[in-house]
């Protein structure tokens, strides 16, 4: 596990534009840093928290081209990071639908905590700007769904908010009837009446459920849960309701009444659990355990791996060997068709693994696991869809190690973008000749920060960077490596939001 970033060198890499094409941060510091201790209305509109209201209709109401100089000049008069960050997941759950997709501009909400994250993995004087992109990213996002429908989170109705006894029960029923009206009142009766960690429980279960929108719910549950944790459990009830809207997405009829492809695994795999032995999180870490699931993933269908990960665990290996194996799938799938649906096998991979690590019951994260198993096989197949996949495998690649000193960390981004075997290759080389990772991690943030331009950069960075640390010694470089498929490089361009910023802080 690493430490905290090292400030001086992160500084160090950010202020090294020469090396890797970073360019300059240096405008941030006409803000105030952020310690890490900071982490009238129409009736027919969600009321929020008074404290937090007046601000969201700032972020809602002030045009785009201006926003960024609005929320710079309050911040320079005091205001703090996580009222800035709790305005922009209420700003985003009150306007805009997850519908008729868990994604594209629904991505606005769903990158708030990616845009976290990378705020908290960075030195202090840096934390402002993934808010900044996050605050143009919504503006961006509200104008299509404007264009779209119009949609707007209307008041709860609230004589049919059940009474705090009968809350989850209500609400578990309704999700399970997908029944959105009932599902909507008893959301907000389960947010003012259970604590977070009840509340938690039961959405990560139903978070996992089923495959469709490409696990974007998945994500969705953990995201919101981990805002919340740093804004306050005060905010929840509004998004709680996002959330269960965004959950009973689906196509066509009642999945309750049907047989669905989407809903298979989840119904196969809460059988699967009873099959477990007692012992099943004492096991041994296995290597070639991990290699022999990786082989199920590439071929075998979502049965096959679910049942393998039981036969696993009932003999012996070690829930973390499980994980590798999943892990280094998605790494593995990204490598073979570079794309949406293969940097998201990755995101969801790391939604799952939050929620394995959050919850307290063993029953949800068996099914986690079981769930994410039983997805990574649908993903290949929704790849296929998509053109060709290729043959690359994680656990054969290969280190590009160069005469003389090893490669530096500008060979390795010069690639990135263009080359993605050179660049992984590269990648793989510099970790094995300088035994430094770390510095690969935070050229990639910096690198992110500089040049992202889409909600995916950040998620993408975001959830593999963290997973680093989540893959075991033996694999974890590999994983890196593997992730340079989809990060930025040197040569792209600076961010128009970037050079915005630049000029509104000037």
């Amino acid at each position: 596990m690493f430490t905290q970033p090292d400030r001086r060198h992160f500084l160090r890499v950010a202020s090294a534009g020469a090396l890797v094409g970073l360019g300059d941060l240096g405008f941030l510091s006409k803000l105030r840093p952020v310690s890490a201790d900071e982490t009238k209305l129409d009736p027919k509109l969600v009321r929020l928290h008074a404290d937090i209201e007046p601000l969201v209709q700032l972020v809602e109401d002030t045009p785009r081209q201006k926003l960024l100089e609005e929320m710079g000049a309050k911040i320079k008069n005091g205001l703090s990071y996580r009222e800035v960050l709790a305005a922009l997941l209420l700003a985003g759950v009150r306007n805009i639908a997850p519908r008729p997709n868990v994604g594209f501009k629904f991505h606005a909400v769903m990158a708030v905590n990616a845009a976290h994250q990378a705020s908290q993995s960075s030195p202090a004087e840096h934390r402002w700007l993934p808010l900044f992109w996050a605050l143009d990213n919504f503006k961006s996002s509200q104008a299509t769904n404007i264009k779209e429908t119009g949609w707007r989170m209307s008041p709860v109705k609230e004589d049919h908010v059940p009474i705090a006894s009968k809350a989850r029960d209500e609400f578990v029923k309704a999700m399970e009837n997908w029944d959105e009206e009932s599902a909507d009142a008893a959301a907000a009766g389960l947010a003012r009446s259970a604590g977070s960690n009840e509340c938690f429980e039961v959405f990560a279960r139903l978070g996992c459920r089923d495959f469709r929108d490409i696990g974007h719910k998945i994500i969705y549950v953990a995201s919101a849960f981990r805002v919340l944790q740093n804004i306050g459990w005060q905010h929840a009830e509004p998004v709680l309701r996002s959330l269960a809207y965004a959950l009973l997405q689906h196509e066509g009829d009642n999945p309750a009444q049907r047989d669905g492809d989407p809903d298979r695994p989840y119904r196969r795999n809460v059988k699967f659990i009873s099959t477990f032995k007692s012992s099943w999180a004492d096991g041994k870490s296995d290597g070639e355990s991990t290699k022999s699931l990786l082989a199920t993933l590439r071929s075998g269908t979502d049965g096959d791996a679910a049942g393998q990960v039981v036969d696993m665990l009932n003999k012996g290996v070690s829930p973390q060997s499980v994980w590798d194996g999943l892990l280094l799938c998605g790494g593995e799938l990204l490598m073979r068709q570079p794309g949406i649906v293969g940097l998201h096998t990755l995101t969801t991979a790391n939604a799952f693994r939050y929620c394995y690590e959050t919850t307290a019951n063993d029953d949800t994260r068996k099914l986690l696991m079981l769930q994410l198993a039983s997805f990574l096989p649908l993903f290949r197949k929704a790849m296929t869809s998509r053109g060709a996949v290729g043959e690359m495998r994680i656990d054969e690649m290969k280190p590009d190690m160069p005469k003389g000193e090893p490669w530096r960390i500008e060979d390795v981004f010069a690639d990135v973008g263009k080359d993605r075997a050179a660049a992984a290759g590269k990648a793989l080389g510099f970790i094995h000749g300088t035994h430094e990772p770390k510095k690969l991690i935070d050229a990639a943030r910096v690198l992110i920060f500089l040049k992202g331009t889409d909600s995916h950069d950040y998620k993408f960075s975001t959830s593999v960077l963290e997973d680093y640390d989540h893959v075991s010694p033996a694999w974890r470089d590999r994983f890196l490596a593997a992730s340079t498929y989809w990060l930025k490089g040197s040569s792209a361009k600076d961010s128009d939001l970037v050079k915005r910023t630049r000029a509104a802080l000037a």
